[in-house]
This record gives structure tokens, sequence and C-alpha cells, in this order.
């Protein structure tokens, strides 16, 4: 089980971006996301007709290292660090350390 999943709304801790939020778009690898709105870098594509892509300069977010990036606690108001706790059920869930509340329910 991962710390960071895709949906997930998470706070920039580190970088030129940080200090923002935003949502989880996708998890590239085990060390990689990509957030939206996030690390916007220019791309010089060049156009292809058979796919019908134009050619020009496109924005589009870069992967963000996981370490650079906090899940953003929504009670309190701030980036928290991530736990795992097995309930009684036997499910593996995550927690915020802070306050201990559950963060998958």
């Amino acid at each position: 089980m991962k710390k960071i999943k895709k949906g997930d709304d998470v706070h920039i801790v580190a970088g030129r971006d940080r200090g923002k939020r935003g949502v989880v778009v996708r998890v590239v690898s085990d060390r990689h996301v990509i957030v939206e709105g996030i690390n916007l870098v220019k791309r010089h594509t060049k156009a292809n007709p058979q796919l019908g892509t134009p050619g020009g300069i496109i924005e589009k977010e870069a992967p963000l290292q996981i370490a650079n990036v906090a899940l953003f606690n929504p009670v309190t108001q701030k980036p928290d660090r991530i736990g795992f706790r097995i309930l009684e059920d036997g499910r593996k869930v995550r927690f915020f350390k802070s306050n201990g509340e559950v963060v998958d329910a």
C-alpha cells in the first residue's frame, strides 16, 4: 500500500511550487507523482498530422518526487505525515500521524 494515491489532496513541501496545493493526477512510479497544475514545464512539440496534434509550445505537468509532497489534513488544515494501521476487521488503512484520524474510510 502506498502513502500517496491518485485523487489525494496534497501540499507541496519543497521545490519551486512550495506551499501550493493540488490533487494527484497520476502515480508515475514508486517515487514520483504528477499533481494537477503543479510543476508546469514548457515542451516544444512538432506537429503530427497523422495524429492530428498541432505543433508549438505546450505546457504540461512534470513528475514530482513523493518526498516533496505531503498529504493535506482537512481537520488541522496543514500537511501531515502518514502511517499505516490494521483495523479489527483486518483492513489496512492510512492514518494521519498528528491526530490519528483515518484517511481511508
